[in-house]
Order: structure tokens, then sequence, then C-alpha cells
């Protein structure tokens, strides 16, 4: 059994990732931060938000330690953060400046690989931070990395639908083209290995845009064993093909002990599934976009989800991992984190969702707790809270002190400003800075974009599209009046939008 017991809200744009070490989770966003928070209570650090790419970021991984936090971003750099300070540590400039879309520490912490939009790969020495060599594969965009559990090869996974299998020298041990139709989003190996004879043994689970969860098994013959047919030592054959989703998946992640195996989807749904036996476990539908993002705490029975509608998702798992020993997480009566902390019920986008229950939580939150028999009393959900007046507050509710009514307005008021704020239109959004573009231009791939963002781009870019990463056969840009005419009747419908 499951139960969501912490909804967190403190991004601004998509939710990218989630990783956990031992006492952290960190999360990162198309709104260019990363955000750290303690395990405990999940409450932030006070050196979060992390800030200092210049686009979104796209993922991040931790040092296996937890000294370390590593995440890349559409700036072309990979950043290692000490989790100690919140300092920068380093900055690895991605060769060739291409967008770096996946970043992966190997479990011995030795190495760093990243992997970019134009199909390259970089490693890097961990320790110095130092780059060891680069490789990679032509037109296409690397998407997905894991380092196998003996640290000493990685697999990587690309829009093209291919798996590839690496050592530390870049070279490549094995391809499996085709893995998934329309291509793969992500990949993870199990944390185990089993080893009989001359053959060590791993799985690795992976998903993609044809919808499909895959697990495979990948067989390391020594080289008293190896034949003719597997000439560099590996074998890759699949195992279990899942089908508990209907849309593309985008993120998966085993346990800490390899028994389960979570997955997000464009369905919405999150997926819990028995690994050993291929079993579907639990579905979850507490997410109101596309789930991006998921990750199993290695110390408690915790996942923790991403999606595209900004918000983390904390789920316990209340059996399975619940008997294995880990430190159980202090009572969080559900709660969210933000600013403020709300009730994870009303974790949804709209206040004219929220339940009786919601409306009464958020006026305990507020300093309102005088007001909540009355309006249990009353029925007032969401939707009849963002109907309130001062009439029907003096008339029908009998709240009789004029501050009190007030102030319940004020907090209504706010309410309604924050709904507005979440809800701004995607297509008013710059793909590349994620904010609300004031002076839309056309570019020659067909996008729009900021003009100050894609001007910035196209001189330090090689004049590569931001979305498709081919050239631009031109630099020219056209305004995009259209858009901006647009973009002003929606400011002009929503005046209480904060901060335009």
């Amino acid at each position: 059994m499951t139960s969501l017991i912490c909804t967190l809200q403190a991004h601004r744009d998509d939710v990218n990732w989630c990783a956990f070490s031992g006492m952290l989770l960190a999360t990162c966003s198309g709104d260019k931060t990363l955000r750290i928070y303690s395990t405990r209570d999940f409450s932030e650090l006070p050196f979060s938000p992390l800030s200092g790419h210049g686009y979104g970021v796209h993922c991040c991984c931790f040092s296996t330690c937890g000294q370390f936090l590593a995440s890349c971003s559409t700036d072309a750099t990979t950043m290692v953060w000490s989790m100690v300070t919140g300092e920068i540590e380093a900055v690895l400039q991605h060769p060739g400046r291409s967008p770096v879309r996946i970043c992966a520490l190997s479990p011995d912490s030795a190495h760093l690989v990243s992997g970019a939009s134009d199909g390259t790969l970089a490693l890097w020495d961990f320790p110095s931070k130092k780059l060891l060599r680069t490789g990679g594969v032509n037109d296409t965009t690397m998407v997905a990395c894991s380092f196998s559990p003996c640290s000493q090869v990685f697999m990587t996974g690309s829009t093209y639908g291919d798996l590839r299998l690496w050592d530390l020298n870049m070279n490549q041990l094995h391809a499996e083209k085709n893995a998934h139709d329309l291509g793969v989003t992500c990949c993870t190996f199990a944390p185990s290995i089993l080893s009989g004879g001359q053959v060590v043994q791993f799985h690795l689970a992976s998903c993609g845009q044809d919808s499909l969860l895959k697990i495979w098994v990948i067989n390391k013959f020594n080289s008293g064993a190896q034949s003719t047919l597997h000439k560099k030592g590996y074998k890759m054959q699949l195992l279990h093909t899942l089908t508990g989703q209907s849309a593309p998946v985008l993120s998966c992640a085993y346990s800490s002990d390899g028994q389960l195996l979570v997955s997000g989807s464009v369905d919405k749904t999150v997926t819990v599934y028995d690994a050993k036996n291929a079993v579907l476990l639990y579905t979850l539908n507490q997410h109101e976009r596309y789930v991006t993002a998921c990750a199993f705490s290695p110390t408690s029975p915790l996942i923790a989800t991403g999606s595209m509608d900004k918000t983390v998702n904390i789920w316990r798992l209340e059996d399975g991992c619940s008997d294995r020993g880990e430190k159980s997480l202090p009572e969080l009566s559900a709660l969210t984190s933000s600013e403020g902390r709300t009730s994870a019920g009303r974790s949804r986008l709209l206040v004219s969702d929220w339940s009786e229950g919601d409306v009464s939580a958020w006026l305990v939150e507020e300093g309102l707790e005088g007001l909540v028999d009355k309006f249990m009393a009353n029925n007032i959900d969401g939707t009849e809270l963002l109907s309130l007046t001062k009439e029907t507050l003096a008339s029908e509710l009998h709240i009789e002190s004029v501050g009190l009514r007030s102030k319940l307005l004020r907090k209504v008021e706010e309410l309604k400003s924050d709904s507005v704020c979440i809800g701004i239109p995607d297509e008013f959004l710059c793909p590349i800075t994620r904010e609300l573009m004031r002076e839309p231009v056309i570019a020659a791939d067909g996008y729009s974009y900021e003009r100050e963002a894609i001007e910035s781009w196209i001189n330090t870019k090689n004049r590569s599209s931001p979305m498709t990463n081919l050239p631009l056969l031109t630099t020219l840009l056209t305004p995009n009046h259209t858009l901006k005419m647009a973009i002003g009747r929606w400011k002009t419908s929503h005046q209480h939008v904060k901060d335009l």
C-alpha cells in the first residue's frame, strides 16, 4: 500500500528530475534552479534554491556519500555543488557547447558522464573534475545514462531509440538498436550484481516513447567463457516488457534493493512494479500533468515523483519496503512544502478543485481556524470559496467582524492570483528561458523565442536550434506580432497576475 505524505510546490516550471541521497532530496526544473530538501521532514535547506545555470536544468545526481550534487543544463554545462555549503565546486563545459541533457555519477564516485543534444558524451574524472575523453553517436540526442553497479561500464539511451553500453575508455561494448520505438527516455541499472562461474549478470530497466517499460538482462562473459558470438564479452537480452501505462513512459528507477521498479508517464500516472516478477503493484494518480521524474530513497520506504505540474510528490510505501529495517519517517500529516505548507490534498493546481476539508485546512493554516465550523456547516468547498463576497460573508455566513471579512477576502484574492500564475499557457513561454515572452520572435527553425534569449543562444551555440539541435539556416529573426498580441490580451484579462 502507498500513501501520499508530502507535496513540494516551490518550483516555478516543469520538474525535470528527482534524486535522493541518504539524507537529502534534490529536484531540478525548467525554472533554472535546483532545490534541496532534508528527508527528515522535507524542509528546504537554508542554501536552497541553488541558482547558477543560465537555462533549464535537465538532470541531477548525488555522489554516493551525498557530499556532492551534479546537475546539467541547456546552458551546455554540468555543475558540481557542495551539499555542505551549497556553493559551486566546479563548472564543466561540455565539448562543443551543446545543451547537456543527462549526467550520471559512477557508484564509486570516480567518474561522471554527461550527454548532450548533439549526441556527444563526455567522461570526466570526478575527483579532479578533468575531462578524460569524449565519444558519442551522430545525429541523435543523448537523453539517458546509468552506470553499472560495478562502476566499470555505463549505458546510454538516445532519441534514436537505441541503448548502448560503453566502457571507461569510451569503447562501445554493445548496441541494442530500436530498443524503444520513437526513442528512449530513461534507463537505470538495478543495484545488484549476480555472478556465477565465468558470467557476471546485471539487470537494466529502460523506458521510452513507445509507452513501454522494459527490463533487460546483460551478461558479461569472462575471457574463458567468451565465444565468437560475444566478441566483446557482453550479451543483452529482453527479460520483461511492462505495459501498465497508456502513454510514453518518461522516467524509471529501481529501489535500493532492486526489488521494486517505479515509472512515470505522459498519462499522468506513477506505476510501482515488483521488478523480480514483473507484476504491477500500484498505480498512483495524484499528478495533474506528465510525470517526468521518479526516484527511490536509499534509506527509507519513500518515492519522489516530479511532474510538469511543477510539483514533487513524496509517497510512502506502507508495505513491501517498510519491513526491511529502514528508519521510519516522522509523521508529516500529509504536508506540502512551498514558501509555506499546505495539505497534500491541495496539491492540485486549481483552488476550485478543493474539497470542504481542503478549505478547512487552509483556514487553519492562514490563522482563520475560528471560521472552520461556519464553513463546514455551510459546505464551503473550493468553488464556493472563490465566489465569496463581503455580502455573502455578512448575510449568509454571519461573520460580523469587518476586519475578519477583509482578511479572509484578501487571502482568497491571493489564492486566485497564485492559481493564475500557475496557469500561464505554455505557448506563451520562451522554450529557452521558460519565462513569459515580451518580445517573441520566430527563428529559422519555425519556433518562437524571446528575442534576447535566442540572440544570446545564437551568439554562443554555433547557430544550432535550441529545439531540434539542427543548424539554423539563417540567423534572421522575425517579430511574432500575432503571438505578442495574444500574450497582451492574456495579460489584460489577468490583471491580478503577480510579477508581470
